[in-house]
């Protein structure tokens, strides 16, 4: 048998694969590079764009799909890649909370956002900065060329390799 949820889990733990060679690429950049304020950057810095990618999980699947306070990260309170791992990690255990949550994940519910009200899923709630989060690694990439930092040639930062069911934690009984 497979767990709930089991194609959600599946993707995210490949977006995840894809997540941690980007973040190791980072933590091999100079002192400030990843902090460095640029105006002509999406959100000013490798940093920030990054603080906003586990915001739009956060705002999605935490404050209105799960209906939980959620207060937005401040950039300055992340000064390193470290300190992103960490946000990230919050993140990685909030899509385990939704995922178990989204017991119907392809049931209709009403979302707000801003002054709209939307009719979403919650497959659409785990997708959207799931996708977001792909649309923004392009930028991270791209910024770190301009700077003068291209990310080496090796595995890219797509999505990770498919792995057996079991490696992914989808199977919840021996020999399933």
């Amino acid at each position: 048998m497979t767990a709930p949820n089991a194609d959600l889990r599946a993707a995210y733990a490949w977006a995840r694969v894809g997540r941690e060679r980007l973040l190791t690429w980072l933590e091999s950049l100079p002192g400030g590079v990843y902090t460095l304020e640029r105006p002509d950057f999406a959100f000013g810095s490798l940093r920030n764009v990054q603080v906003h990618v586990a915001d739009c999980y956060r705002m999605w699947i935490a404050a209105r799909g799960l209906g939980e306070t959620v207060v937005r990260l401040d950039p300055s309170a992340l000064p390193d890649v470290a300190a992103l791992r960490a946000a990230f990690a919050d993140v990685d255990a909030l899509v385990e909370r939704a995922l178990a949550a989204f017991t119907q994940p392809d049931e209709p519910r009403r979302v707000t956002s801003g002054d709209r009200e939307l009719e979403v899923t919650g497959r659409w709630l785990v997708m959207h900065p799931l996708t977001h989060e792909f649309h923004h690694k392009g930028q991270l990439l791209t910024m770190g060329r301009v700077l003068g930092f291209p990310y080496p040639a090796g595995p890219d930062t797509d999505l990770g390799p498919p792995l057996p069911p079991a490696a992914l934690g989808l199977l919840t009984e021996p020999g399933a």
